[in-house]
């Protein structure tokens, strides 16, 4: 895991990450992001990272969890166009089901170096819509050591590129080095795309060894 703040923000960010264990085996992943800087964002981030674990907790599917945390994020001042990933590892089963609210896919990269956007279960951000809609989810199958990887933007995205390279660069870097140890695989992301000393946005990096 790791956690770049902007270098004019401060600190104080409105991205995040979280790990919640579940029952009978799995466990859930999500990252998101606040639109914004500032102690508003990281302020409506908080909330709604613990609003999000709650609802995963209670009902174990990433889409209905993300239902959830849209309609809370319309009463939350400054949460709209929150944009979140949320996915669920099932251990047993070697399964990961997930479902986006607008944020870039998370790659999961198999032991044979190559990567698979998990871009089948994506929708608009939180509170974009004004009628309440049941959102998408996807599933697929992984095999033990696949790496699967959870980001924001400020990883991919620059002004000068569209996004498509940035996903692009991120899935070759994966590959040339994912037989690293998680800890270091997210140093080298880090390193491999230009923000391991400074980022001009917000960067939460979710790397998990499955």
């Amino acid at each position: 895991m790791r956690y770049l703040p902007a270098v004019e923000a401060l600190n104080v960010c409105g991205d995040w990450y979280d790990v919640v264990d579940l029952p009978d085996g799995c466990f859930a992943v999500a990252v998101g992001d606040v639109v914004g800087h500032g102690l508003e964002a990281a302020t409506s981030m908080g909330m709604l990272r613990s609003a999000l674990s709650a609802a995963i907790r209670a009902l174990k599917e990433p889409a209905p969890a993300l239902e959830v945390l849209g309609l809370y994020a319309r009463s939350l001042e400054g949460a709209l166009a929150t944009t979140a990933v949320k996915a669920v590892i099932d251990t047993s089963r070697r399964r990961i089901t997930y479902s986006s609210a607008g944020h870039p896919p998370p790659i999961l990269l198999n032991l044979g170096d190559s990567c698979t956007l998990l871009d089948q279960a994506t929708d608009p951000p939180l509170g974009a819509r004004r009628e309440h809609v049941t959102r998408p989810q996807a599933a697929l199958s992984y095999a033990p050591g696949d790496t699967l990887v959870l980001y924001t933007d400020g990883l991919i995205e620059r002004r000068d590129r569209d996004i498509d390279v940035g996903l692009a660069l991120l899935a070759d870097v994966l590959a040339r080095s994912g037989r690293l140890d998680p800890g270091h695989l997210a140093d080298a992301l880090l390193s491999g795309m230009d923000v391991s000393s400074g980022a001009r946005d917000d960067i939460a990096l979710l790397v998990v060894r499955l």
